[in-house]
């Protein structure tokens, strides 16, 4: 008989009293007769009811916690409260057996910072099952929104020659003797020497060589590993993490900004239509985190009704300048409960001022346009006054900024002067010059971090936790 995945016998259109199939791994096993199985399909577990009278109770006596069945019977009604249905064992295997005495996920509840050191086996813990189902669906329906849009999905360069945000934090390419390397006659190490002839780097953003294929394909995506090596050993922060950056040519800045927020809010509907019981459980999981901790540091809002609250509100959108007189006379900046006080226009915004923009003055998710020129990256489009570029970050609450973007600097002399002055090297990036002298086209693109979205949907407080094997400040196990 074919193996049936445990989320199909529990759905309502699975006929009982037939007999079935399941794999899977032993939650718990109670009084040597009713085992928990789950096999990662779901949420919910089987119980499955030991037949003794078919079974050989030498091999009960070797299921524990941890141990991989194959089980076979039929789906019947339950007898008891808690399942409608349970499947009745009359044939078992055992498939991985599971020392009891070393199994480091016990049926009990550990801590995050725990689970942590054993990546590769918190995936089975109920929490992080459903946080992974949640990504994998998050990450299809981006895929879904953009090829539904008529986008064409691209793969860019892991490993660079160039620098896109220009903050110089990359992870070096080599494959020169770090013992005995290659010194020029300047002294300096010789890259020439080097497997691809030049510096190279783990990207920190594929932007750059979408924008080429924009301009070529119309309307672009990209959703791949970029890499910073910022040594920032927070909650929020990771050096490998997965970017979603479309790029599209013959959009502005109100074209990108109106695809963005149909993007949000698209992929966001999809997961609470779709997610119900993953959603559902973690929502209940912080209420019950947050009666643990002081009043000041609850979410303001839980799990599912921060989802809605970005579902169903259309997002206000203001000018850089409009923010900076709100944020500068607001409350907490005049009795100074900011920790970065607003007082003097060009200010880079801070996430406490970000969500007080959404969560106390509008109520709404904001997207802050305009920005200052000497904030943002050499790539934007310079607005005529000579102070502000045309940039936009769209803001959630409880997590502040989740997307930026702008729309591109498309003249060539003024990108030209604009990299001079941020001493960005144009010989470098000849070929991202060339797309201005070729054809060049108003162009528009943003990124998202896909770690900090699924943060925002699983409501888990630590970026670590939202990937299956987080790279950290001195950690790379596993």
């Amino acid at each position: 008989m074919k193996v049936v995945k445990i989320k199909h016998l529990l759905s309502e259109s699975t006929k009982t009293n037939f007999n079935y199939v399941v794999k899977g791994w032993v939650k718990t096993f109670r009084a040597n007769r009713f085992i928990a199985l789950n096999d990662g399909s779901s949420i919910e577990n089987l119980q499955c009811v030991v037949d003794y009278e078919s079974l050989n109770e030498s091999e009960l006596k070797l299921i524990t916690t941890g141990t991989a069945l194959h089980l076979e019977g039929p789906l019947v009604e339950s007898q008891g409260s808690g399942q409608k249905v349970e499947l009745k064992v009359n044939k078992l295997d055992i498939i991985g057996d599971c020392n009891p005495e070393k199994y480091p996920i016990q049926p009990k509840k550990h801590s995050l910072e725990y689970l942590r050191e054993k990546a590769h086996l918190r995936i089975r813990t109920t929490t992080f099952a459903a946080v992974m189902r949640i990504r994998s669906s998050l990450s299809f329906y981006i895929h879904k929104f953009f090829q539904e849009k008529g986008f064409y999905y691209i793969n860019t360069p892991i490993i660079t020659g160039s620098d896109a945000e220009g903050a110089g934090e990359m992870f070096r390419v080599s494959t020169l003797d770090h013992k005995n390397p290659p010194i020029d006659e300047n002294g300096n190490l010789d890259f020439k020497k080097d497997f691809f002839g030049k510096e190279t780097n783990l990207t920190v953003s594929g932007q750059l060589e979408a924008e080429a294929y924009a301009l070529g394909l119309g309307e672009v995506y990209t959703f791949g590993p970029t890499f910073r090596a910022e040594n920032s050993n927070t909650k929020r922060h990771l050096a490998e993490f997965w970017m979603i950056e479309p790029e599209m040519a013959f959009y502005d800045l109100n074209d990108n900004m109106d695809l963005a927020e149909k993007f949000i809010t698209q992929v966001l509907s999809e997961v609470l239509s779709n997610c119900v019981s993953d959603l559902e459980f973690l929502n209940d999981r912080q209420k019950k985190e947050d009666l643990s901790k002081p009043l000041s540091e609850r979410n303001q809002m839980n799990l599912l009704d921060k989802i809605k609250f970005v579902v169903e509100n259309n997002f206000i959108r203001i000018t850089y300048n409009e923010a900076y007189r709100i944020l500068k006379d607001s409350k907490p900046n005049k009795k100074k409960k900011f920790k970065f006080l607003i007082n003097q226009w060009g200010t880079d915004l801070q996430s406490e001022h970000e969500r007080y923009l959404v969560e106390k003055h509008f109520k709404r998710p904001v997207i802050i346009f305009n920005y200052p020129i000497n904030i943002k990256a050499f790539y934007m489009r310079r607005n005529d006054d000579g102070k502000t570029v045309r940039a936009m970050d769209i803001l959630f609450p409880g997590i502040g900024e989740i997307v930026g973007g702008s729309q591109r600097e498309e003249r060539l002399d003024i990108l030209e002067k604009r990299m001079i002055e941020m001493q960005i090297n144009s010989e470098e990036l000849w070929w991202y010059l060339d797309l201005r002298r070729y054809g060049s086209v108003p162009h528009s693109g943003f990124g998202l971090g896909f770690e900090r979205l699924v943060q925002f949907v699983t409501g888990m407080n630590n970026i670590r936790d939202v990937i299956p094997f987080p790279r950290t400040p001195q950690n790379a196990s596993f």
